[in-house]
């Protein structure tokens, strides 16, 4: 903003998006995502074979859990907003909140993981628990089957593994839901005032609870699971990094894109974009701190049931992946972010963020993909034969899983950036963000 703001430059009925502007995109991208929908689904469920039923069930995975990230860290930022009663974040919160309310939509299309024709590919456990023969109870078959898996019943077991995923989409779905509707609310209220903000910071501190065992345990159920002897007691932290990351990123490309189209006049300038780059640096350094105490931590304990991840992740050139990580992921950025100059330009600063939102993308493939080969080759030897690193065209799969998926993801946050006004202008500090200085 060029000069101090006053409550003259506030848009009296709020800045609205066109929808008339993004209503072909929106078109293309439902049709992208219904179609790949509905291909993808006779994919799971075995339509076009067992062989493709396998190895697409891991393309699904990877795919869902990567947006499913960015959608849980918009719900991560406005609970943190709110919770620390955050004045610069006033002119970008509503960004905040449209990119949390996608969460609901993009938790539905973790449905097909729920029926046994799929998760038989990816939790070995699971189909440990079905094959309990007629007369013993499940305890009693893990005792003589597999006695590290009996140690983890408690947990791992079909009904509790069933009950937190419907915890997990009704619990932050509501979340969201409530927060936001109380933030869209202020916009028409003829007497706004702090009421409504304390209500958000009072439920918000609750619900941070919420946030971090959908994090944690979506992270153990979706993805450690694929190999139940495997475990890490700092990964929900690490992907929570990811997370908080690289949803900043996707809220860094909004802003840009609105203020691109007119939007956020007066409200969103060079500080913000300052503040969100600062952030991004905090959570690239925080995420390879993370990242390299998990390493270390299992590198020198040297246990078998730990080391298993690495150790498929240095074969078959998955290292050079890993490598790249360690590089791209962290290097690169938090040399680049050291600039303050570059952090105040929406334009540089979107760049960097496109190239997290890639290496976020090459983290997930490595946290799934190479389980693909391995896992397929123990739960159906006598389908997928005896593969260690990868298979041959499953890759096409991934790209297939993650268009359908991105494309439903962008088509629910364009809807909601259509719904309300683009920043809560009604909100008593709106000026104090609009007029940041840092």
């Amino acid at each position: 903003m060029s000069h101090h703001v006053t409550s003259s430059d506030i848009a009296i009925h709020g800045d609205h998006l066109d929808k008339s502007k993004v209503s072909t995109l929106k078109t293309i991208l439902l049709i992208v995502a219904g179609i790949g929908t509905i291909v993808s689904l006779l994919a799971l469920f075995g339509v076009f074979g067992q062989f493709f039923q396998g190895t697409y069930a891991y393309s699904w995975v990877f795919a869902y859990y990567f947006f499913l990230t960015l959608s849980i860290g918009g719900v991560f930022w406005t609970l943190l907003h709110n919770v620390s009663n955050s004045g610069w974040g006033t002119s970008v919160r509503r960004t905040f909140e449209n990119l949390g309310s996608t969460f609901p939509w993009i938790f539905l299309f973790g449905i097909p993981l729920l029926f046994p024709q799929v998760n038989q590919y990816l939790f070995e456990w699971m189909n440990i628990h079905r094959a309990t023969p007629d007369g013993q109870t499940v305890k009693e078959h893990l005792h003589h089957a597999d006695h590290l898996l009996y140690n983890k019943q408690w947990f791992m077991n079909i009904p509790f593994w069933l009950g937190r995923f419907a915890f997990y989409g009704i619990g932050l779905s509501f979340v969201i839901w409530f927060l936001r509707k109380l933030s869209t609310a202020q916009d028409t209220d003829p007497k706004p005032g702090v009421e409504r903000v304390l209500r958000a910071r009072y439920h918000s501190t609750y619900a941070l609870i919420i946030f971090a065992l959908t994090i944690t345990f979506t992270g153990f159920d979706f993805l450690m699971g694929q190999d139940y002897k495997w475990f890490s007691t700092m990964w929900g932290v690490y992907l929570f990094a990811g997370t908080a990351l690289n949803s900043m990123a996707v809220i860094v490309l909004i802003c840009t894109w609105l203020i691109s189209k007119g939007h956020l006049k007066h409200v969103t300038g060079p500080e913000h974009f300052h503040i969100m780059g600062k952030l991004m640096f905090a959570f690239t350094t925080f995420w390879a701190y993370i990242t390299f105490s998990q390493y270390f931590l299992i590198w020198y304990a040297n246990i078998t049931e730990e080391t298993s991840y690495f150790l498929i992740r240095n074969t078959g050139n998955w290292n050079i992946g890993m490598i790249c990580l360690v590089v791209f992921h962290f290097v690169v950025p938090f040399v680049v972010l050291l600039q303050a100059w570059l952090k105040k330009n929406p334009k540089y600063l979107s760049i960097v963020a496109v190239f997290s939102l890639c290496m976020h993308a090459l983290d997930h493939y490595l946290i799934t993909i190479p389980e693909r080969g391995v896992s397929l080759g123990k739960i159906k030897p006598e389908v997928f034969g005896d593969i260690t690193t990868s298979i041959p065209g499953a890759f096409w799969g991934d790209i297939f899983a993650f268009v359908t998926i991105g494309a439903a993801f962008l088509f629910v946050l364009l809807r909601a950036l259509g719904q309300h006004s683009l920043y809560p202008n009604r909100d008593p500090r709106i000026l104090e963000s609009a007029n940041l200085s840092n």
